[in-house]
C-alpha cells in the first residue's frame, strides 16, 4: 500500500513525500519509516532523527483539524444513512480498541494508546477516542503528540535494531 502511494507521490520532493505518507491514516508513521528504512533507502538516505522528525511531523500535522471538525462534520453528515453507518462503524471500532484504557486514564491513557505501534492506533483513531471519550482538545493534543512521539521512537529503535542486526549477520 505504501509503495503505491510513493507511486502517486513521486513528483513531490521526497521530504514532503514522507510527510504526506506519515499523515495518512492508512499509513501514519506506522508504515512511513520502514518505508523511508527499506523501499526509499536510497532515494532519500537521511539520517535517523531526519526521518524521525519528519514522520512525527507528518503524523501530527492533521490532529489539529481532525479534533476539532470530527464532532461537527460527523453529525451534519449523519444525517444520511450511509455516513451514519459509516460514523457508527467507525466510533464502535473506536471505542473497542481504546475503550477501557481511556475510560480509566484519559488523557493518560490516549497518549499511552496513541504509542502502541500497532495498526488501528495511531493519531486518526486517537482523535476518534478523544471525541468519543470527551477529552477536550487542550488535553488530546499533547497527549496524541506525546503517543506520537512514543511510537515513532518505538518504530524507530525496531527498524534501526533490525537492520543493525541483519548488517551484523550478513556480514555487511
Amino acid at each position: 500500500m505504501g509503495e503505491w502511494i510513493l507511486a502517486k507521490l513521486a513528483w513531490m520532493p521526497g521530504w514532503l513525500q514522507m510527510i504526506t505518507l506519515s499523515a495518512m491514516p492508512v499509513t501514519e508513521l506506522r508504515a512511513s519509516i520502514p518505508i523511508a528504512f527499506t523501499v526509499m533507502k536510497d532515494a532519500w538516505a537521511w539520517p535517523w532523527w531526519q526521518t524521525y522528525a519528519l514522520a512525527v511531523a507528518g503524523n501530527m500535522l492533521p490532529v489539529p483539524f481532525v479534533l476539532r471538525l470530527l464532532g461537527p462534520v460527523s453529525r451534519f453528515l449523519s444525517r444520511w444513512r450511509p455516513f451514519e453507518r459509516f460514523f457508527d462503524r467507525l466510533f464502535e471500532r473506536a471505542r473497542r480498541r481504546a475503550g477501557s484504557s481511556i475510560e480509566r486514564y484519559e488523557a493518560l491513557g490516549l497518549a499511552l494508546f496513541v504509542a502502541v505501534p500497532l495498526p488501528m492506533t495511531g493519531a486518526w483513531t486517537g482523535c476518534v477516542a478523544a471525541y468519543l471519550f470527551g477529552i477536550p482538545g487542550r488535553l488530546a493534543l499533547p497527549s496524541i503528540l506525546l503517543g506520537v512521539a512514543g511510537a515513532g521512537a518505538v518504530v524507530m529503535l525496531v527498524m534501526t535494531g533490525a537492520l543493525a542486526g541483519l548488517e551484523f549477520l550478513v556480514g555487511s
